[in-house]
């Protein structure tokens, strides 16, 4: 993925300014000039020069960027020819030597949770810079000297506290037990349903819209794909439908009203069953959906469903447990019944890292922001792993679509509905909760369109004792 970065070298500057004259800097030199140590200028000029060598060894002269970067004393590196698509905003001196130490992702994330930077413009665009970094970083040519000039960097000079890891306690069960998964579900989940309700579409599903073309609004996506999902089970009336991992009800519901269902939904987050419940009961829907807080595993309902959903849940089960999720879910499923799996899932690598590289990768420490800040202990599977457990299990795979484009117009309609919404979401959660999903929805929607996520609905089938499974012979009644 290019960034449109020139790395020749040189060692030209981009224009430099300073835009900010009001700057702490300059007000303290105008009101008490004599007060200052002698050395304080030279040591700003030191640090400036450093970490403009930091960023020329990074991405290229400045005015070959398609980015601008304003220091901490408001002066500015920018494109010559162009507009800057983002500009990044150091905060401080040392935030530079603070963003660039293993593991890197991490760090990288922590100082803008706290403050330490921010980024003016398109957020999405900002984030493909991580790609840029990990392969220079893995250079040790380069490493070593960016390392040189990141040294020359304080590291006192009182940034924000950087935030507190958000992952559940090691002493919260052992990974993907029980105990352990709703820990983790409800730090995601239950950080509160008006915050959500903010940029959420009115129907407050939380997972990939379907866009018929890319023009429709975030409601009528998420409309149609509670539609698409309904049409590919094949529900009818009277049907009883199990919803794993039901977020805040809309599927449901929706199955209820338009196809005449029985449904029940399990979440293991109690703000959104609360709001689940409420929604059910004004909409008059409490004698055909039912929501209760409860683990996959933990259902005794053994061949009563006819019909399964479940939508944004296998990244929650963990690899290892894949096995026991769809053995579950078979068992749950009556002969002749349907299950849809929709899920993001890792996109396959083509290539095999070597050693060194695998080396590095633990070093960058890929995936550490979203598992300790976002989702903890989530996992992602290949699609073929999804389906080779799921076929193991007793299904058989009768249809699969790719939605990843859909996912990323579906985050950049959730980014762009936090962002107006912005003083009402710091209202909400405050300040570092809201930079962590404005991240981590800006750096997903460039995963999805980058190809490195997709995201797969399967359709997957548990046929009756001679084999027959009760689904048409082609698609056409799904678009009908």
């Amino acid at each position: 993925m290019g960034t449109g970065i020139d790395r020749k070298q040189s060692h030209a500057r981009g224009r430099r300014k300073s835009d900010n004259p009001g700057t702490a800097v300059g007000i303290a030199e105008d009101l008490a000039p004599n007060t200052r140590a002698p050395e304080a200028p030279r040591r700003s000029s030191r640090e400036l020069t450093a970490a403009r060598a930091a960023m020329e060894i990074l991405f290229g002269p400045s005015e070959t960027r398609i980015f601008a970067v304003r220091f901490w004393n408001g002066e500015t590196d920018g494109p010559d020819d162009s507009a800057p698509s983002f500009t990044l905003v150091l905060n401080h001196p040392g935030t530079l030597r603070r963003m660039l130490r293993p593991p890197f992702e991490l760090s990288i994330c922590r100082a803008f949770i706290a403050g330490d930077y921010d980024i003016l413009g398109d957020v999405e665009r900002a984030t493909e810079l991580g790609n840029n970094l990990h392969g220079d970083l893995a250079n040790p040519v380069r490493l070593a000297r960016l390392t040189r000039a990141l040294l020359s960097l304080p590291t006192k000079d009182t940034p924000p506290p950087y935030p507190a890891v958000r992952a559940p306690s090691p002493e919260i069960g052992t990974l993907h037990t029980p105990e352990r998964d709703a820990a983790a579900v409800r730090s995601h989940y239950d950080v509160g349903n008006d915050f959500y309700r903010l940029w959420l579409d009115k129907r407050m599903v939380y997972s990939c819209a379907y866009f018929t073309n890319s023009y429709v609004s975030l409601d009528e996506a998420q409309e149609a794909k509670l539609e698409h999902i309904c049409r590919k089970l094949r529900l009818t009336p009277g049907e009883t439908v199990l919803d794993v991992g039901c977020g805040w009800g809309g599927l449901i519901m929706h199955a209820a009203e338009r196809f005449g269902v029985s449904a029940v939904g399990i979440t293991l987050s109690y703000e959104q069953a609360a709001f689940a419940r409420e929604q059910i009961k004004a909409r008059g829907l409490s004698s055909q959906c039912t929501v209760e807080v409860r683990d996959y595993r933990h259902l005794t309902a053994i061949g009563e469903f006819d019909k399964i959903a479940s939508v944004g849940m296998v990244e929650h089960v963990g690899r290892a447990n894949l096995s026991v999720y769809f053995d579950r879910l078979h068992a749950y499923l009556r002969p002749g019944g349907l299950l849809l799996n929709h899920g993001i899932v890792h996109a396959a690598a083509h290539d095999k890292p070597n050693l060194r590289e695998k080396i590095f990768n633990k070093i960058w420490g890929d995936n550490a922001f979203i598992n300790e800040y976002v989702f903890p202990d989530g996992e992602l599977p290949e699609l073929s792993e999804v389906i080779a457990t799921a076929e193991a299990a007793g299904f058989e795979t009768r249809d699969a679509e790719s939605l990843r484009e859909h996912y990323a117009l579906t985050l950049r309609h959730w980014v762009r509905n936090l962002e107006r919404e912005r003083a009402a979401a710091v209202a909400s959660v405050g300040e570092e909760v809201y930079r962590i999903w404005h991240l981590y929805m800006a750096a997903s929607a460039f995963g999805f369109a980058s190809g490195r996520l997709a995201l797969d609905q399967v359709l997957l089938a548990k046929p009756i004792g001679n084999g027959t499974a009760v689904i048409p012979l082609t698609r056409a009644d799904i678009y009908a």
